[in-house]
């Protein structure tokens, strides 16, 4: 077995088990509650924030590569996963202070109007179907650009290519959902 082939083995089997321990990870802390802290409400719009300049990084990056330049295309993509674990860190923390936020509570009491519930209906529709394809993907994503990020380590850059054309996608319609879900639920958030 070659060098490059045992170092991406092995790479396997971190991309493995970092995709399955994140998001039982994530699943699992948003259970716990930091005793005694008071609810991190500063931090919904700088993760929203954290998803929609890694959306612009993601664009720049292809751009940048089309263009020619692997070398700032390298530094765009490095920037967008660490903005990705940052993003991760500030929810996680956000959620370890905080209740989650019904959508459609626009008294942030329960209670209303026969009219607020018909538009809140409808909204909250598109809402739930946009942060369950979220999530679910923001999942999927996980290996997908551990993968391509190994590749283009490995210096694999036919199979980079090819798998980084799967990824882009996903992981762009992650980081732009991420800013619509928090502008579809920010009026909700409490005072």
């Amino acid at each position: 077995m070659s060098d490059v082939a045992l170092k991406e083995k092995n790479y396997n089997r971190w991309i493995i088990v970092l995709s399955l321990v994140i998001p039982v990870a994530v699943a699992f802390l948003f259970t716990v509650r930091i005793p005694g802290v008071e609810r991190l409400g500063f931090l919904p719009p700088i993760y929203a924030a954290t998803n929609g300049i890694t959306a612009v990084l993601l664009i720049s990056a292809v751009v940048q590569i089309r263009k020619g330049n692997q070398r700032l295309h390298e530094k765009l993509m490095k920037a967008a996963i660490v903005l990705s674990v940052l993003f991760l860190v500030l929810y996680v923390l956000y959620h370890a202070t905080s209740d989650s936020t019904k959508f459609g509570d626009i008294n942030n009491d329960g209670l209303l109007s026969d009219a607020e519930k018909t538009t809140v209906g409808i909204s909250a529709f598109f809402y739930y179907c946009i942060l369950v394809s979220h999530i679910l993907l923001s999942i999927v994503v996980i290996p997908f650009v551990l993968i391509t990020y190994v590749r283009a380590l490995s210096k694999r850059f036919d199979k980079h290519r090819k798998i980084a054309k799967i990824t882009f996608p996903i992981w762009l319609y992650v980081a732009v959902t991420g800013v619509v879900v928090y502008f579809m639920i920010s009026p909700y958030y409490p005072a």
